[in-house]
């Protein structure tokens, strides 16, 4: 089957360690969009991180889309929003309950800005709002309105602190249950409305646009893009950087993003 819509998550993925494309990867993927194909990057980013790199390859308008927030929002690149999942302020104390089970930052996002209630703040929380181009408002508890109303939740530390771990392994079982949560990072949990993942924002975003699910292609490399590695009829290829869970779901291991992985997987299959 010829493949319609490639789906590109950013860091890890698309962006080497410079935090750039590298110029064979953008050849390719504007050579890959001048053929009628739809590029879609999937990130766990707000539009606002990832429209540059949209940009950058040639992606604009109405007609053109990112998966958002690890799939709780679809917007097209003029900022419409298309599909959303969201959390709610009986969510947001939850969140709050599960913070105290250690020592880490936990930030709301919408997409509009980020809010924290944290006043002491780990320097990956600054560098994420900084990455985005996202304004981080810390307010007090009795700041935040009762119709408070957010895409995902972020917990995070400090690179040397093995405060994530501690969280992780204290989570209760109900929470998986009633929350999609991925660990993303050594240092990053992150959260949003139970069913809301890029796998499914895809497939509905496929559906919309009358692309069969067996023409999608998918790169990825970390715990945020299993969901898309687990729909058995994208075309799915792991990054030679990914996880181990990431690899044993894909149909190829290509090279990885310090070295053209999506170039050299687009050339064998799609170009």
């Amino acid at each position: 089957m010829a493949i319609k819509m490639i789906a590109v998550d950013l860091d890890g993925t698309l962006l080497n360690s410079g935090k750039r494309i590298s110029s064979e990867t953008l050849r390719t993927l504007q050579a890959a969009h001048g053929q009628g194909i739809k590029i879609v990057l999937a990130s766990g980013r707000p539009l606002s991180g990832v429209l540059p790199f949209d940009e950058e390859i040639g992606l604009k308008g109405e007609d053109e889309y990112a998966v958002v927030f690890n799939g709780a929002v679809v917007q097209d690149l003029a900022g419409n929003v298309m599909m959303s999942q969201k959390l709610d302020y009986r969510d947001f104390e939850t969140l709050l309950r599960f913070q105290r089970l250690s020592h880490v930052n936990l930030h709301f996002e919408t997409t509009e800005c980020f809010y924290t209630l944290d006043r002491d703040l780990c320097v990956q929380l600054l560098i994420s709002a900084a990455m985005t181009d996202n304004e981080l408002k810390v307010r007090e508890r009795s700041d935040i309105p009762k119709d408070f109303i957010f895409n995902k939740a972020v917990f995070t530390c400090d690179q040397n602190s093995d405060q994530i771990g501690k969280l992780w392994a204290s989570l209760p079982d109900w929470a998986f249950q009633s929350y999609d949560i991925v660990r993303s990072l050594d240092n990053c949990i992150e959260l949003n409305a139970i069913g809301a993942s890029k796998g499914n924002a895809l497939m509905e975003l496929a559906d919309r646009l009358k692309i069969s699910q067996s023409n999608v292609m998918v790169f990825g490399d970390q715990g945020n893009d299993i969901s898309m590695f687990d729909n058995p009829e994208f075309k799915k290829i792991a990054m030679g950087n990914a996880i181990e869970d990431i690899k044993q779901r894909a149909d190829y291991v290509t090279d990885d993003n310090d070295h053209n992985g999506i170039a050299k997987a687009l050339k064998k299959f799609v170009l």
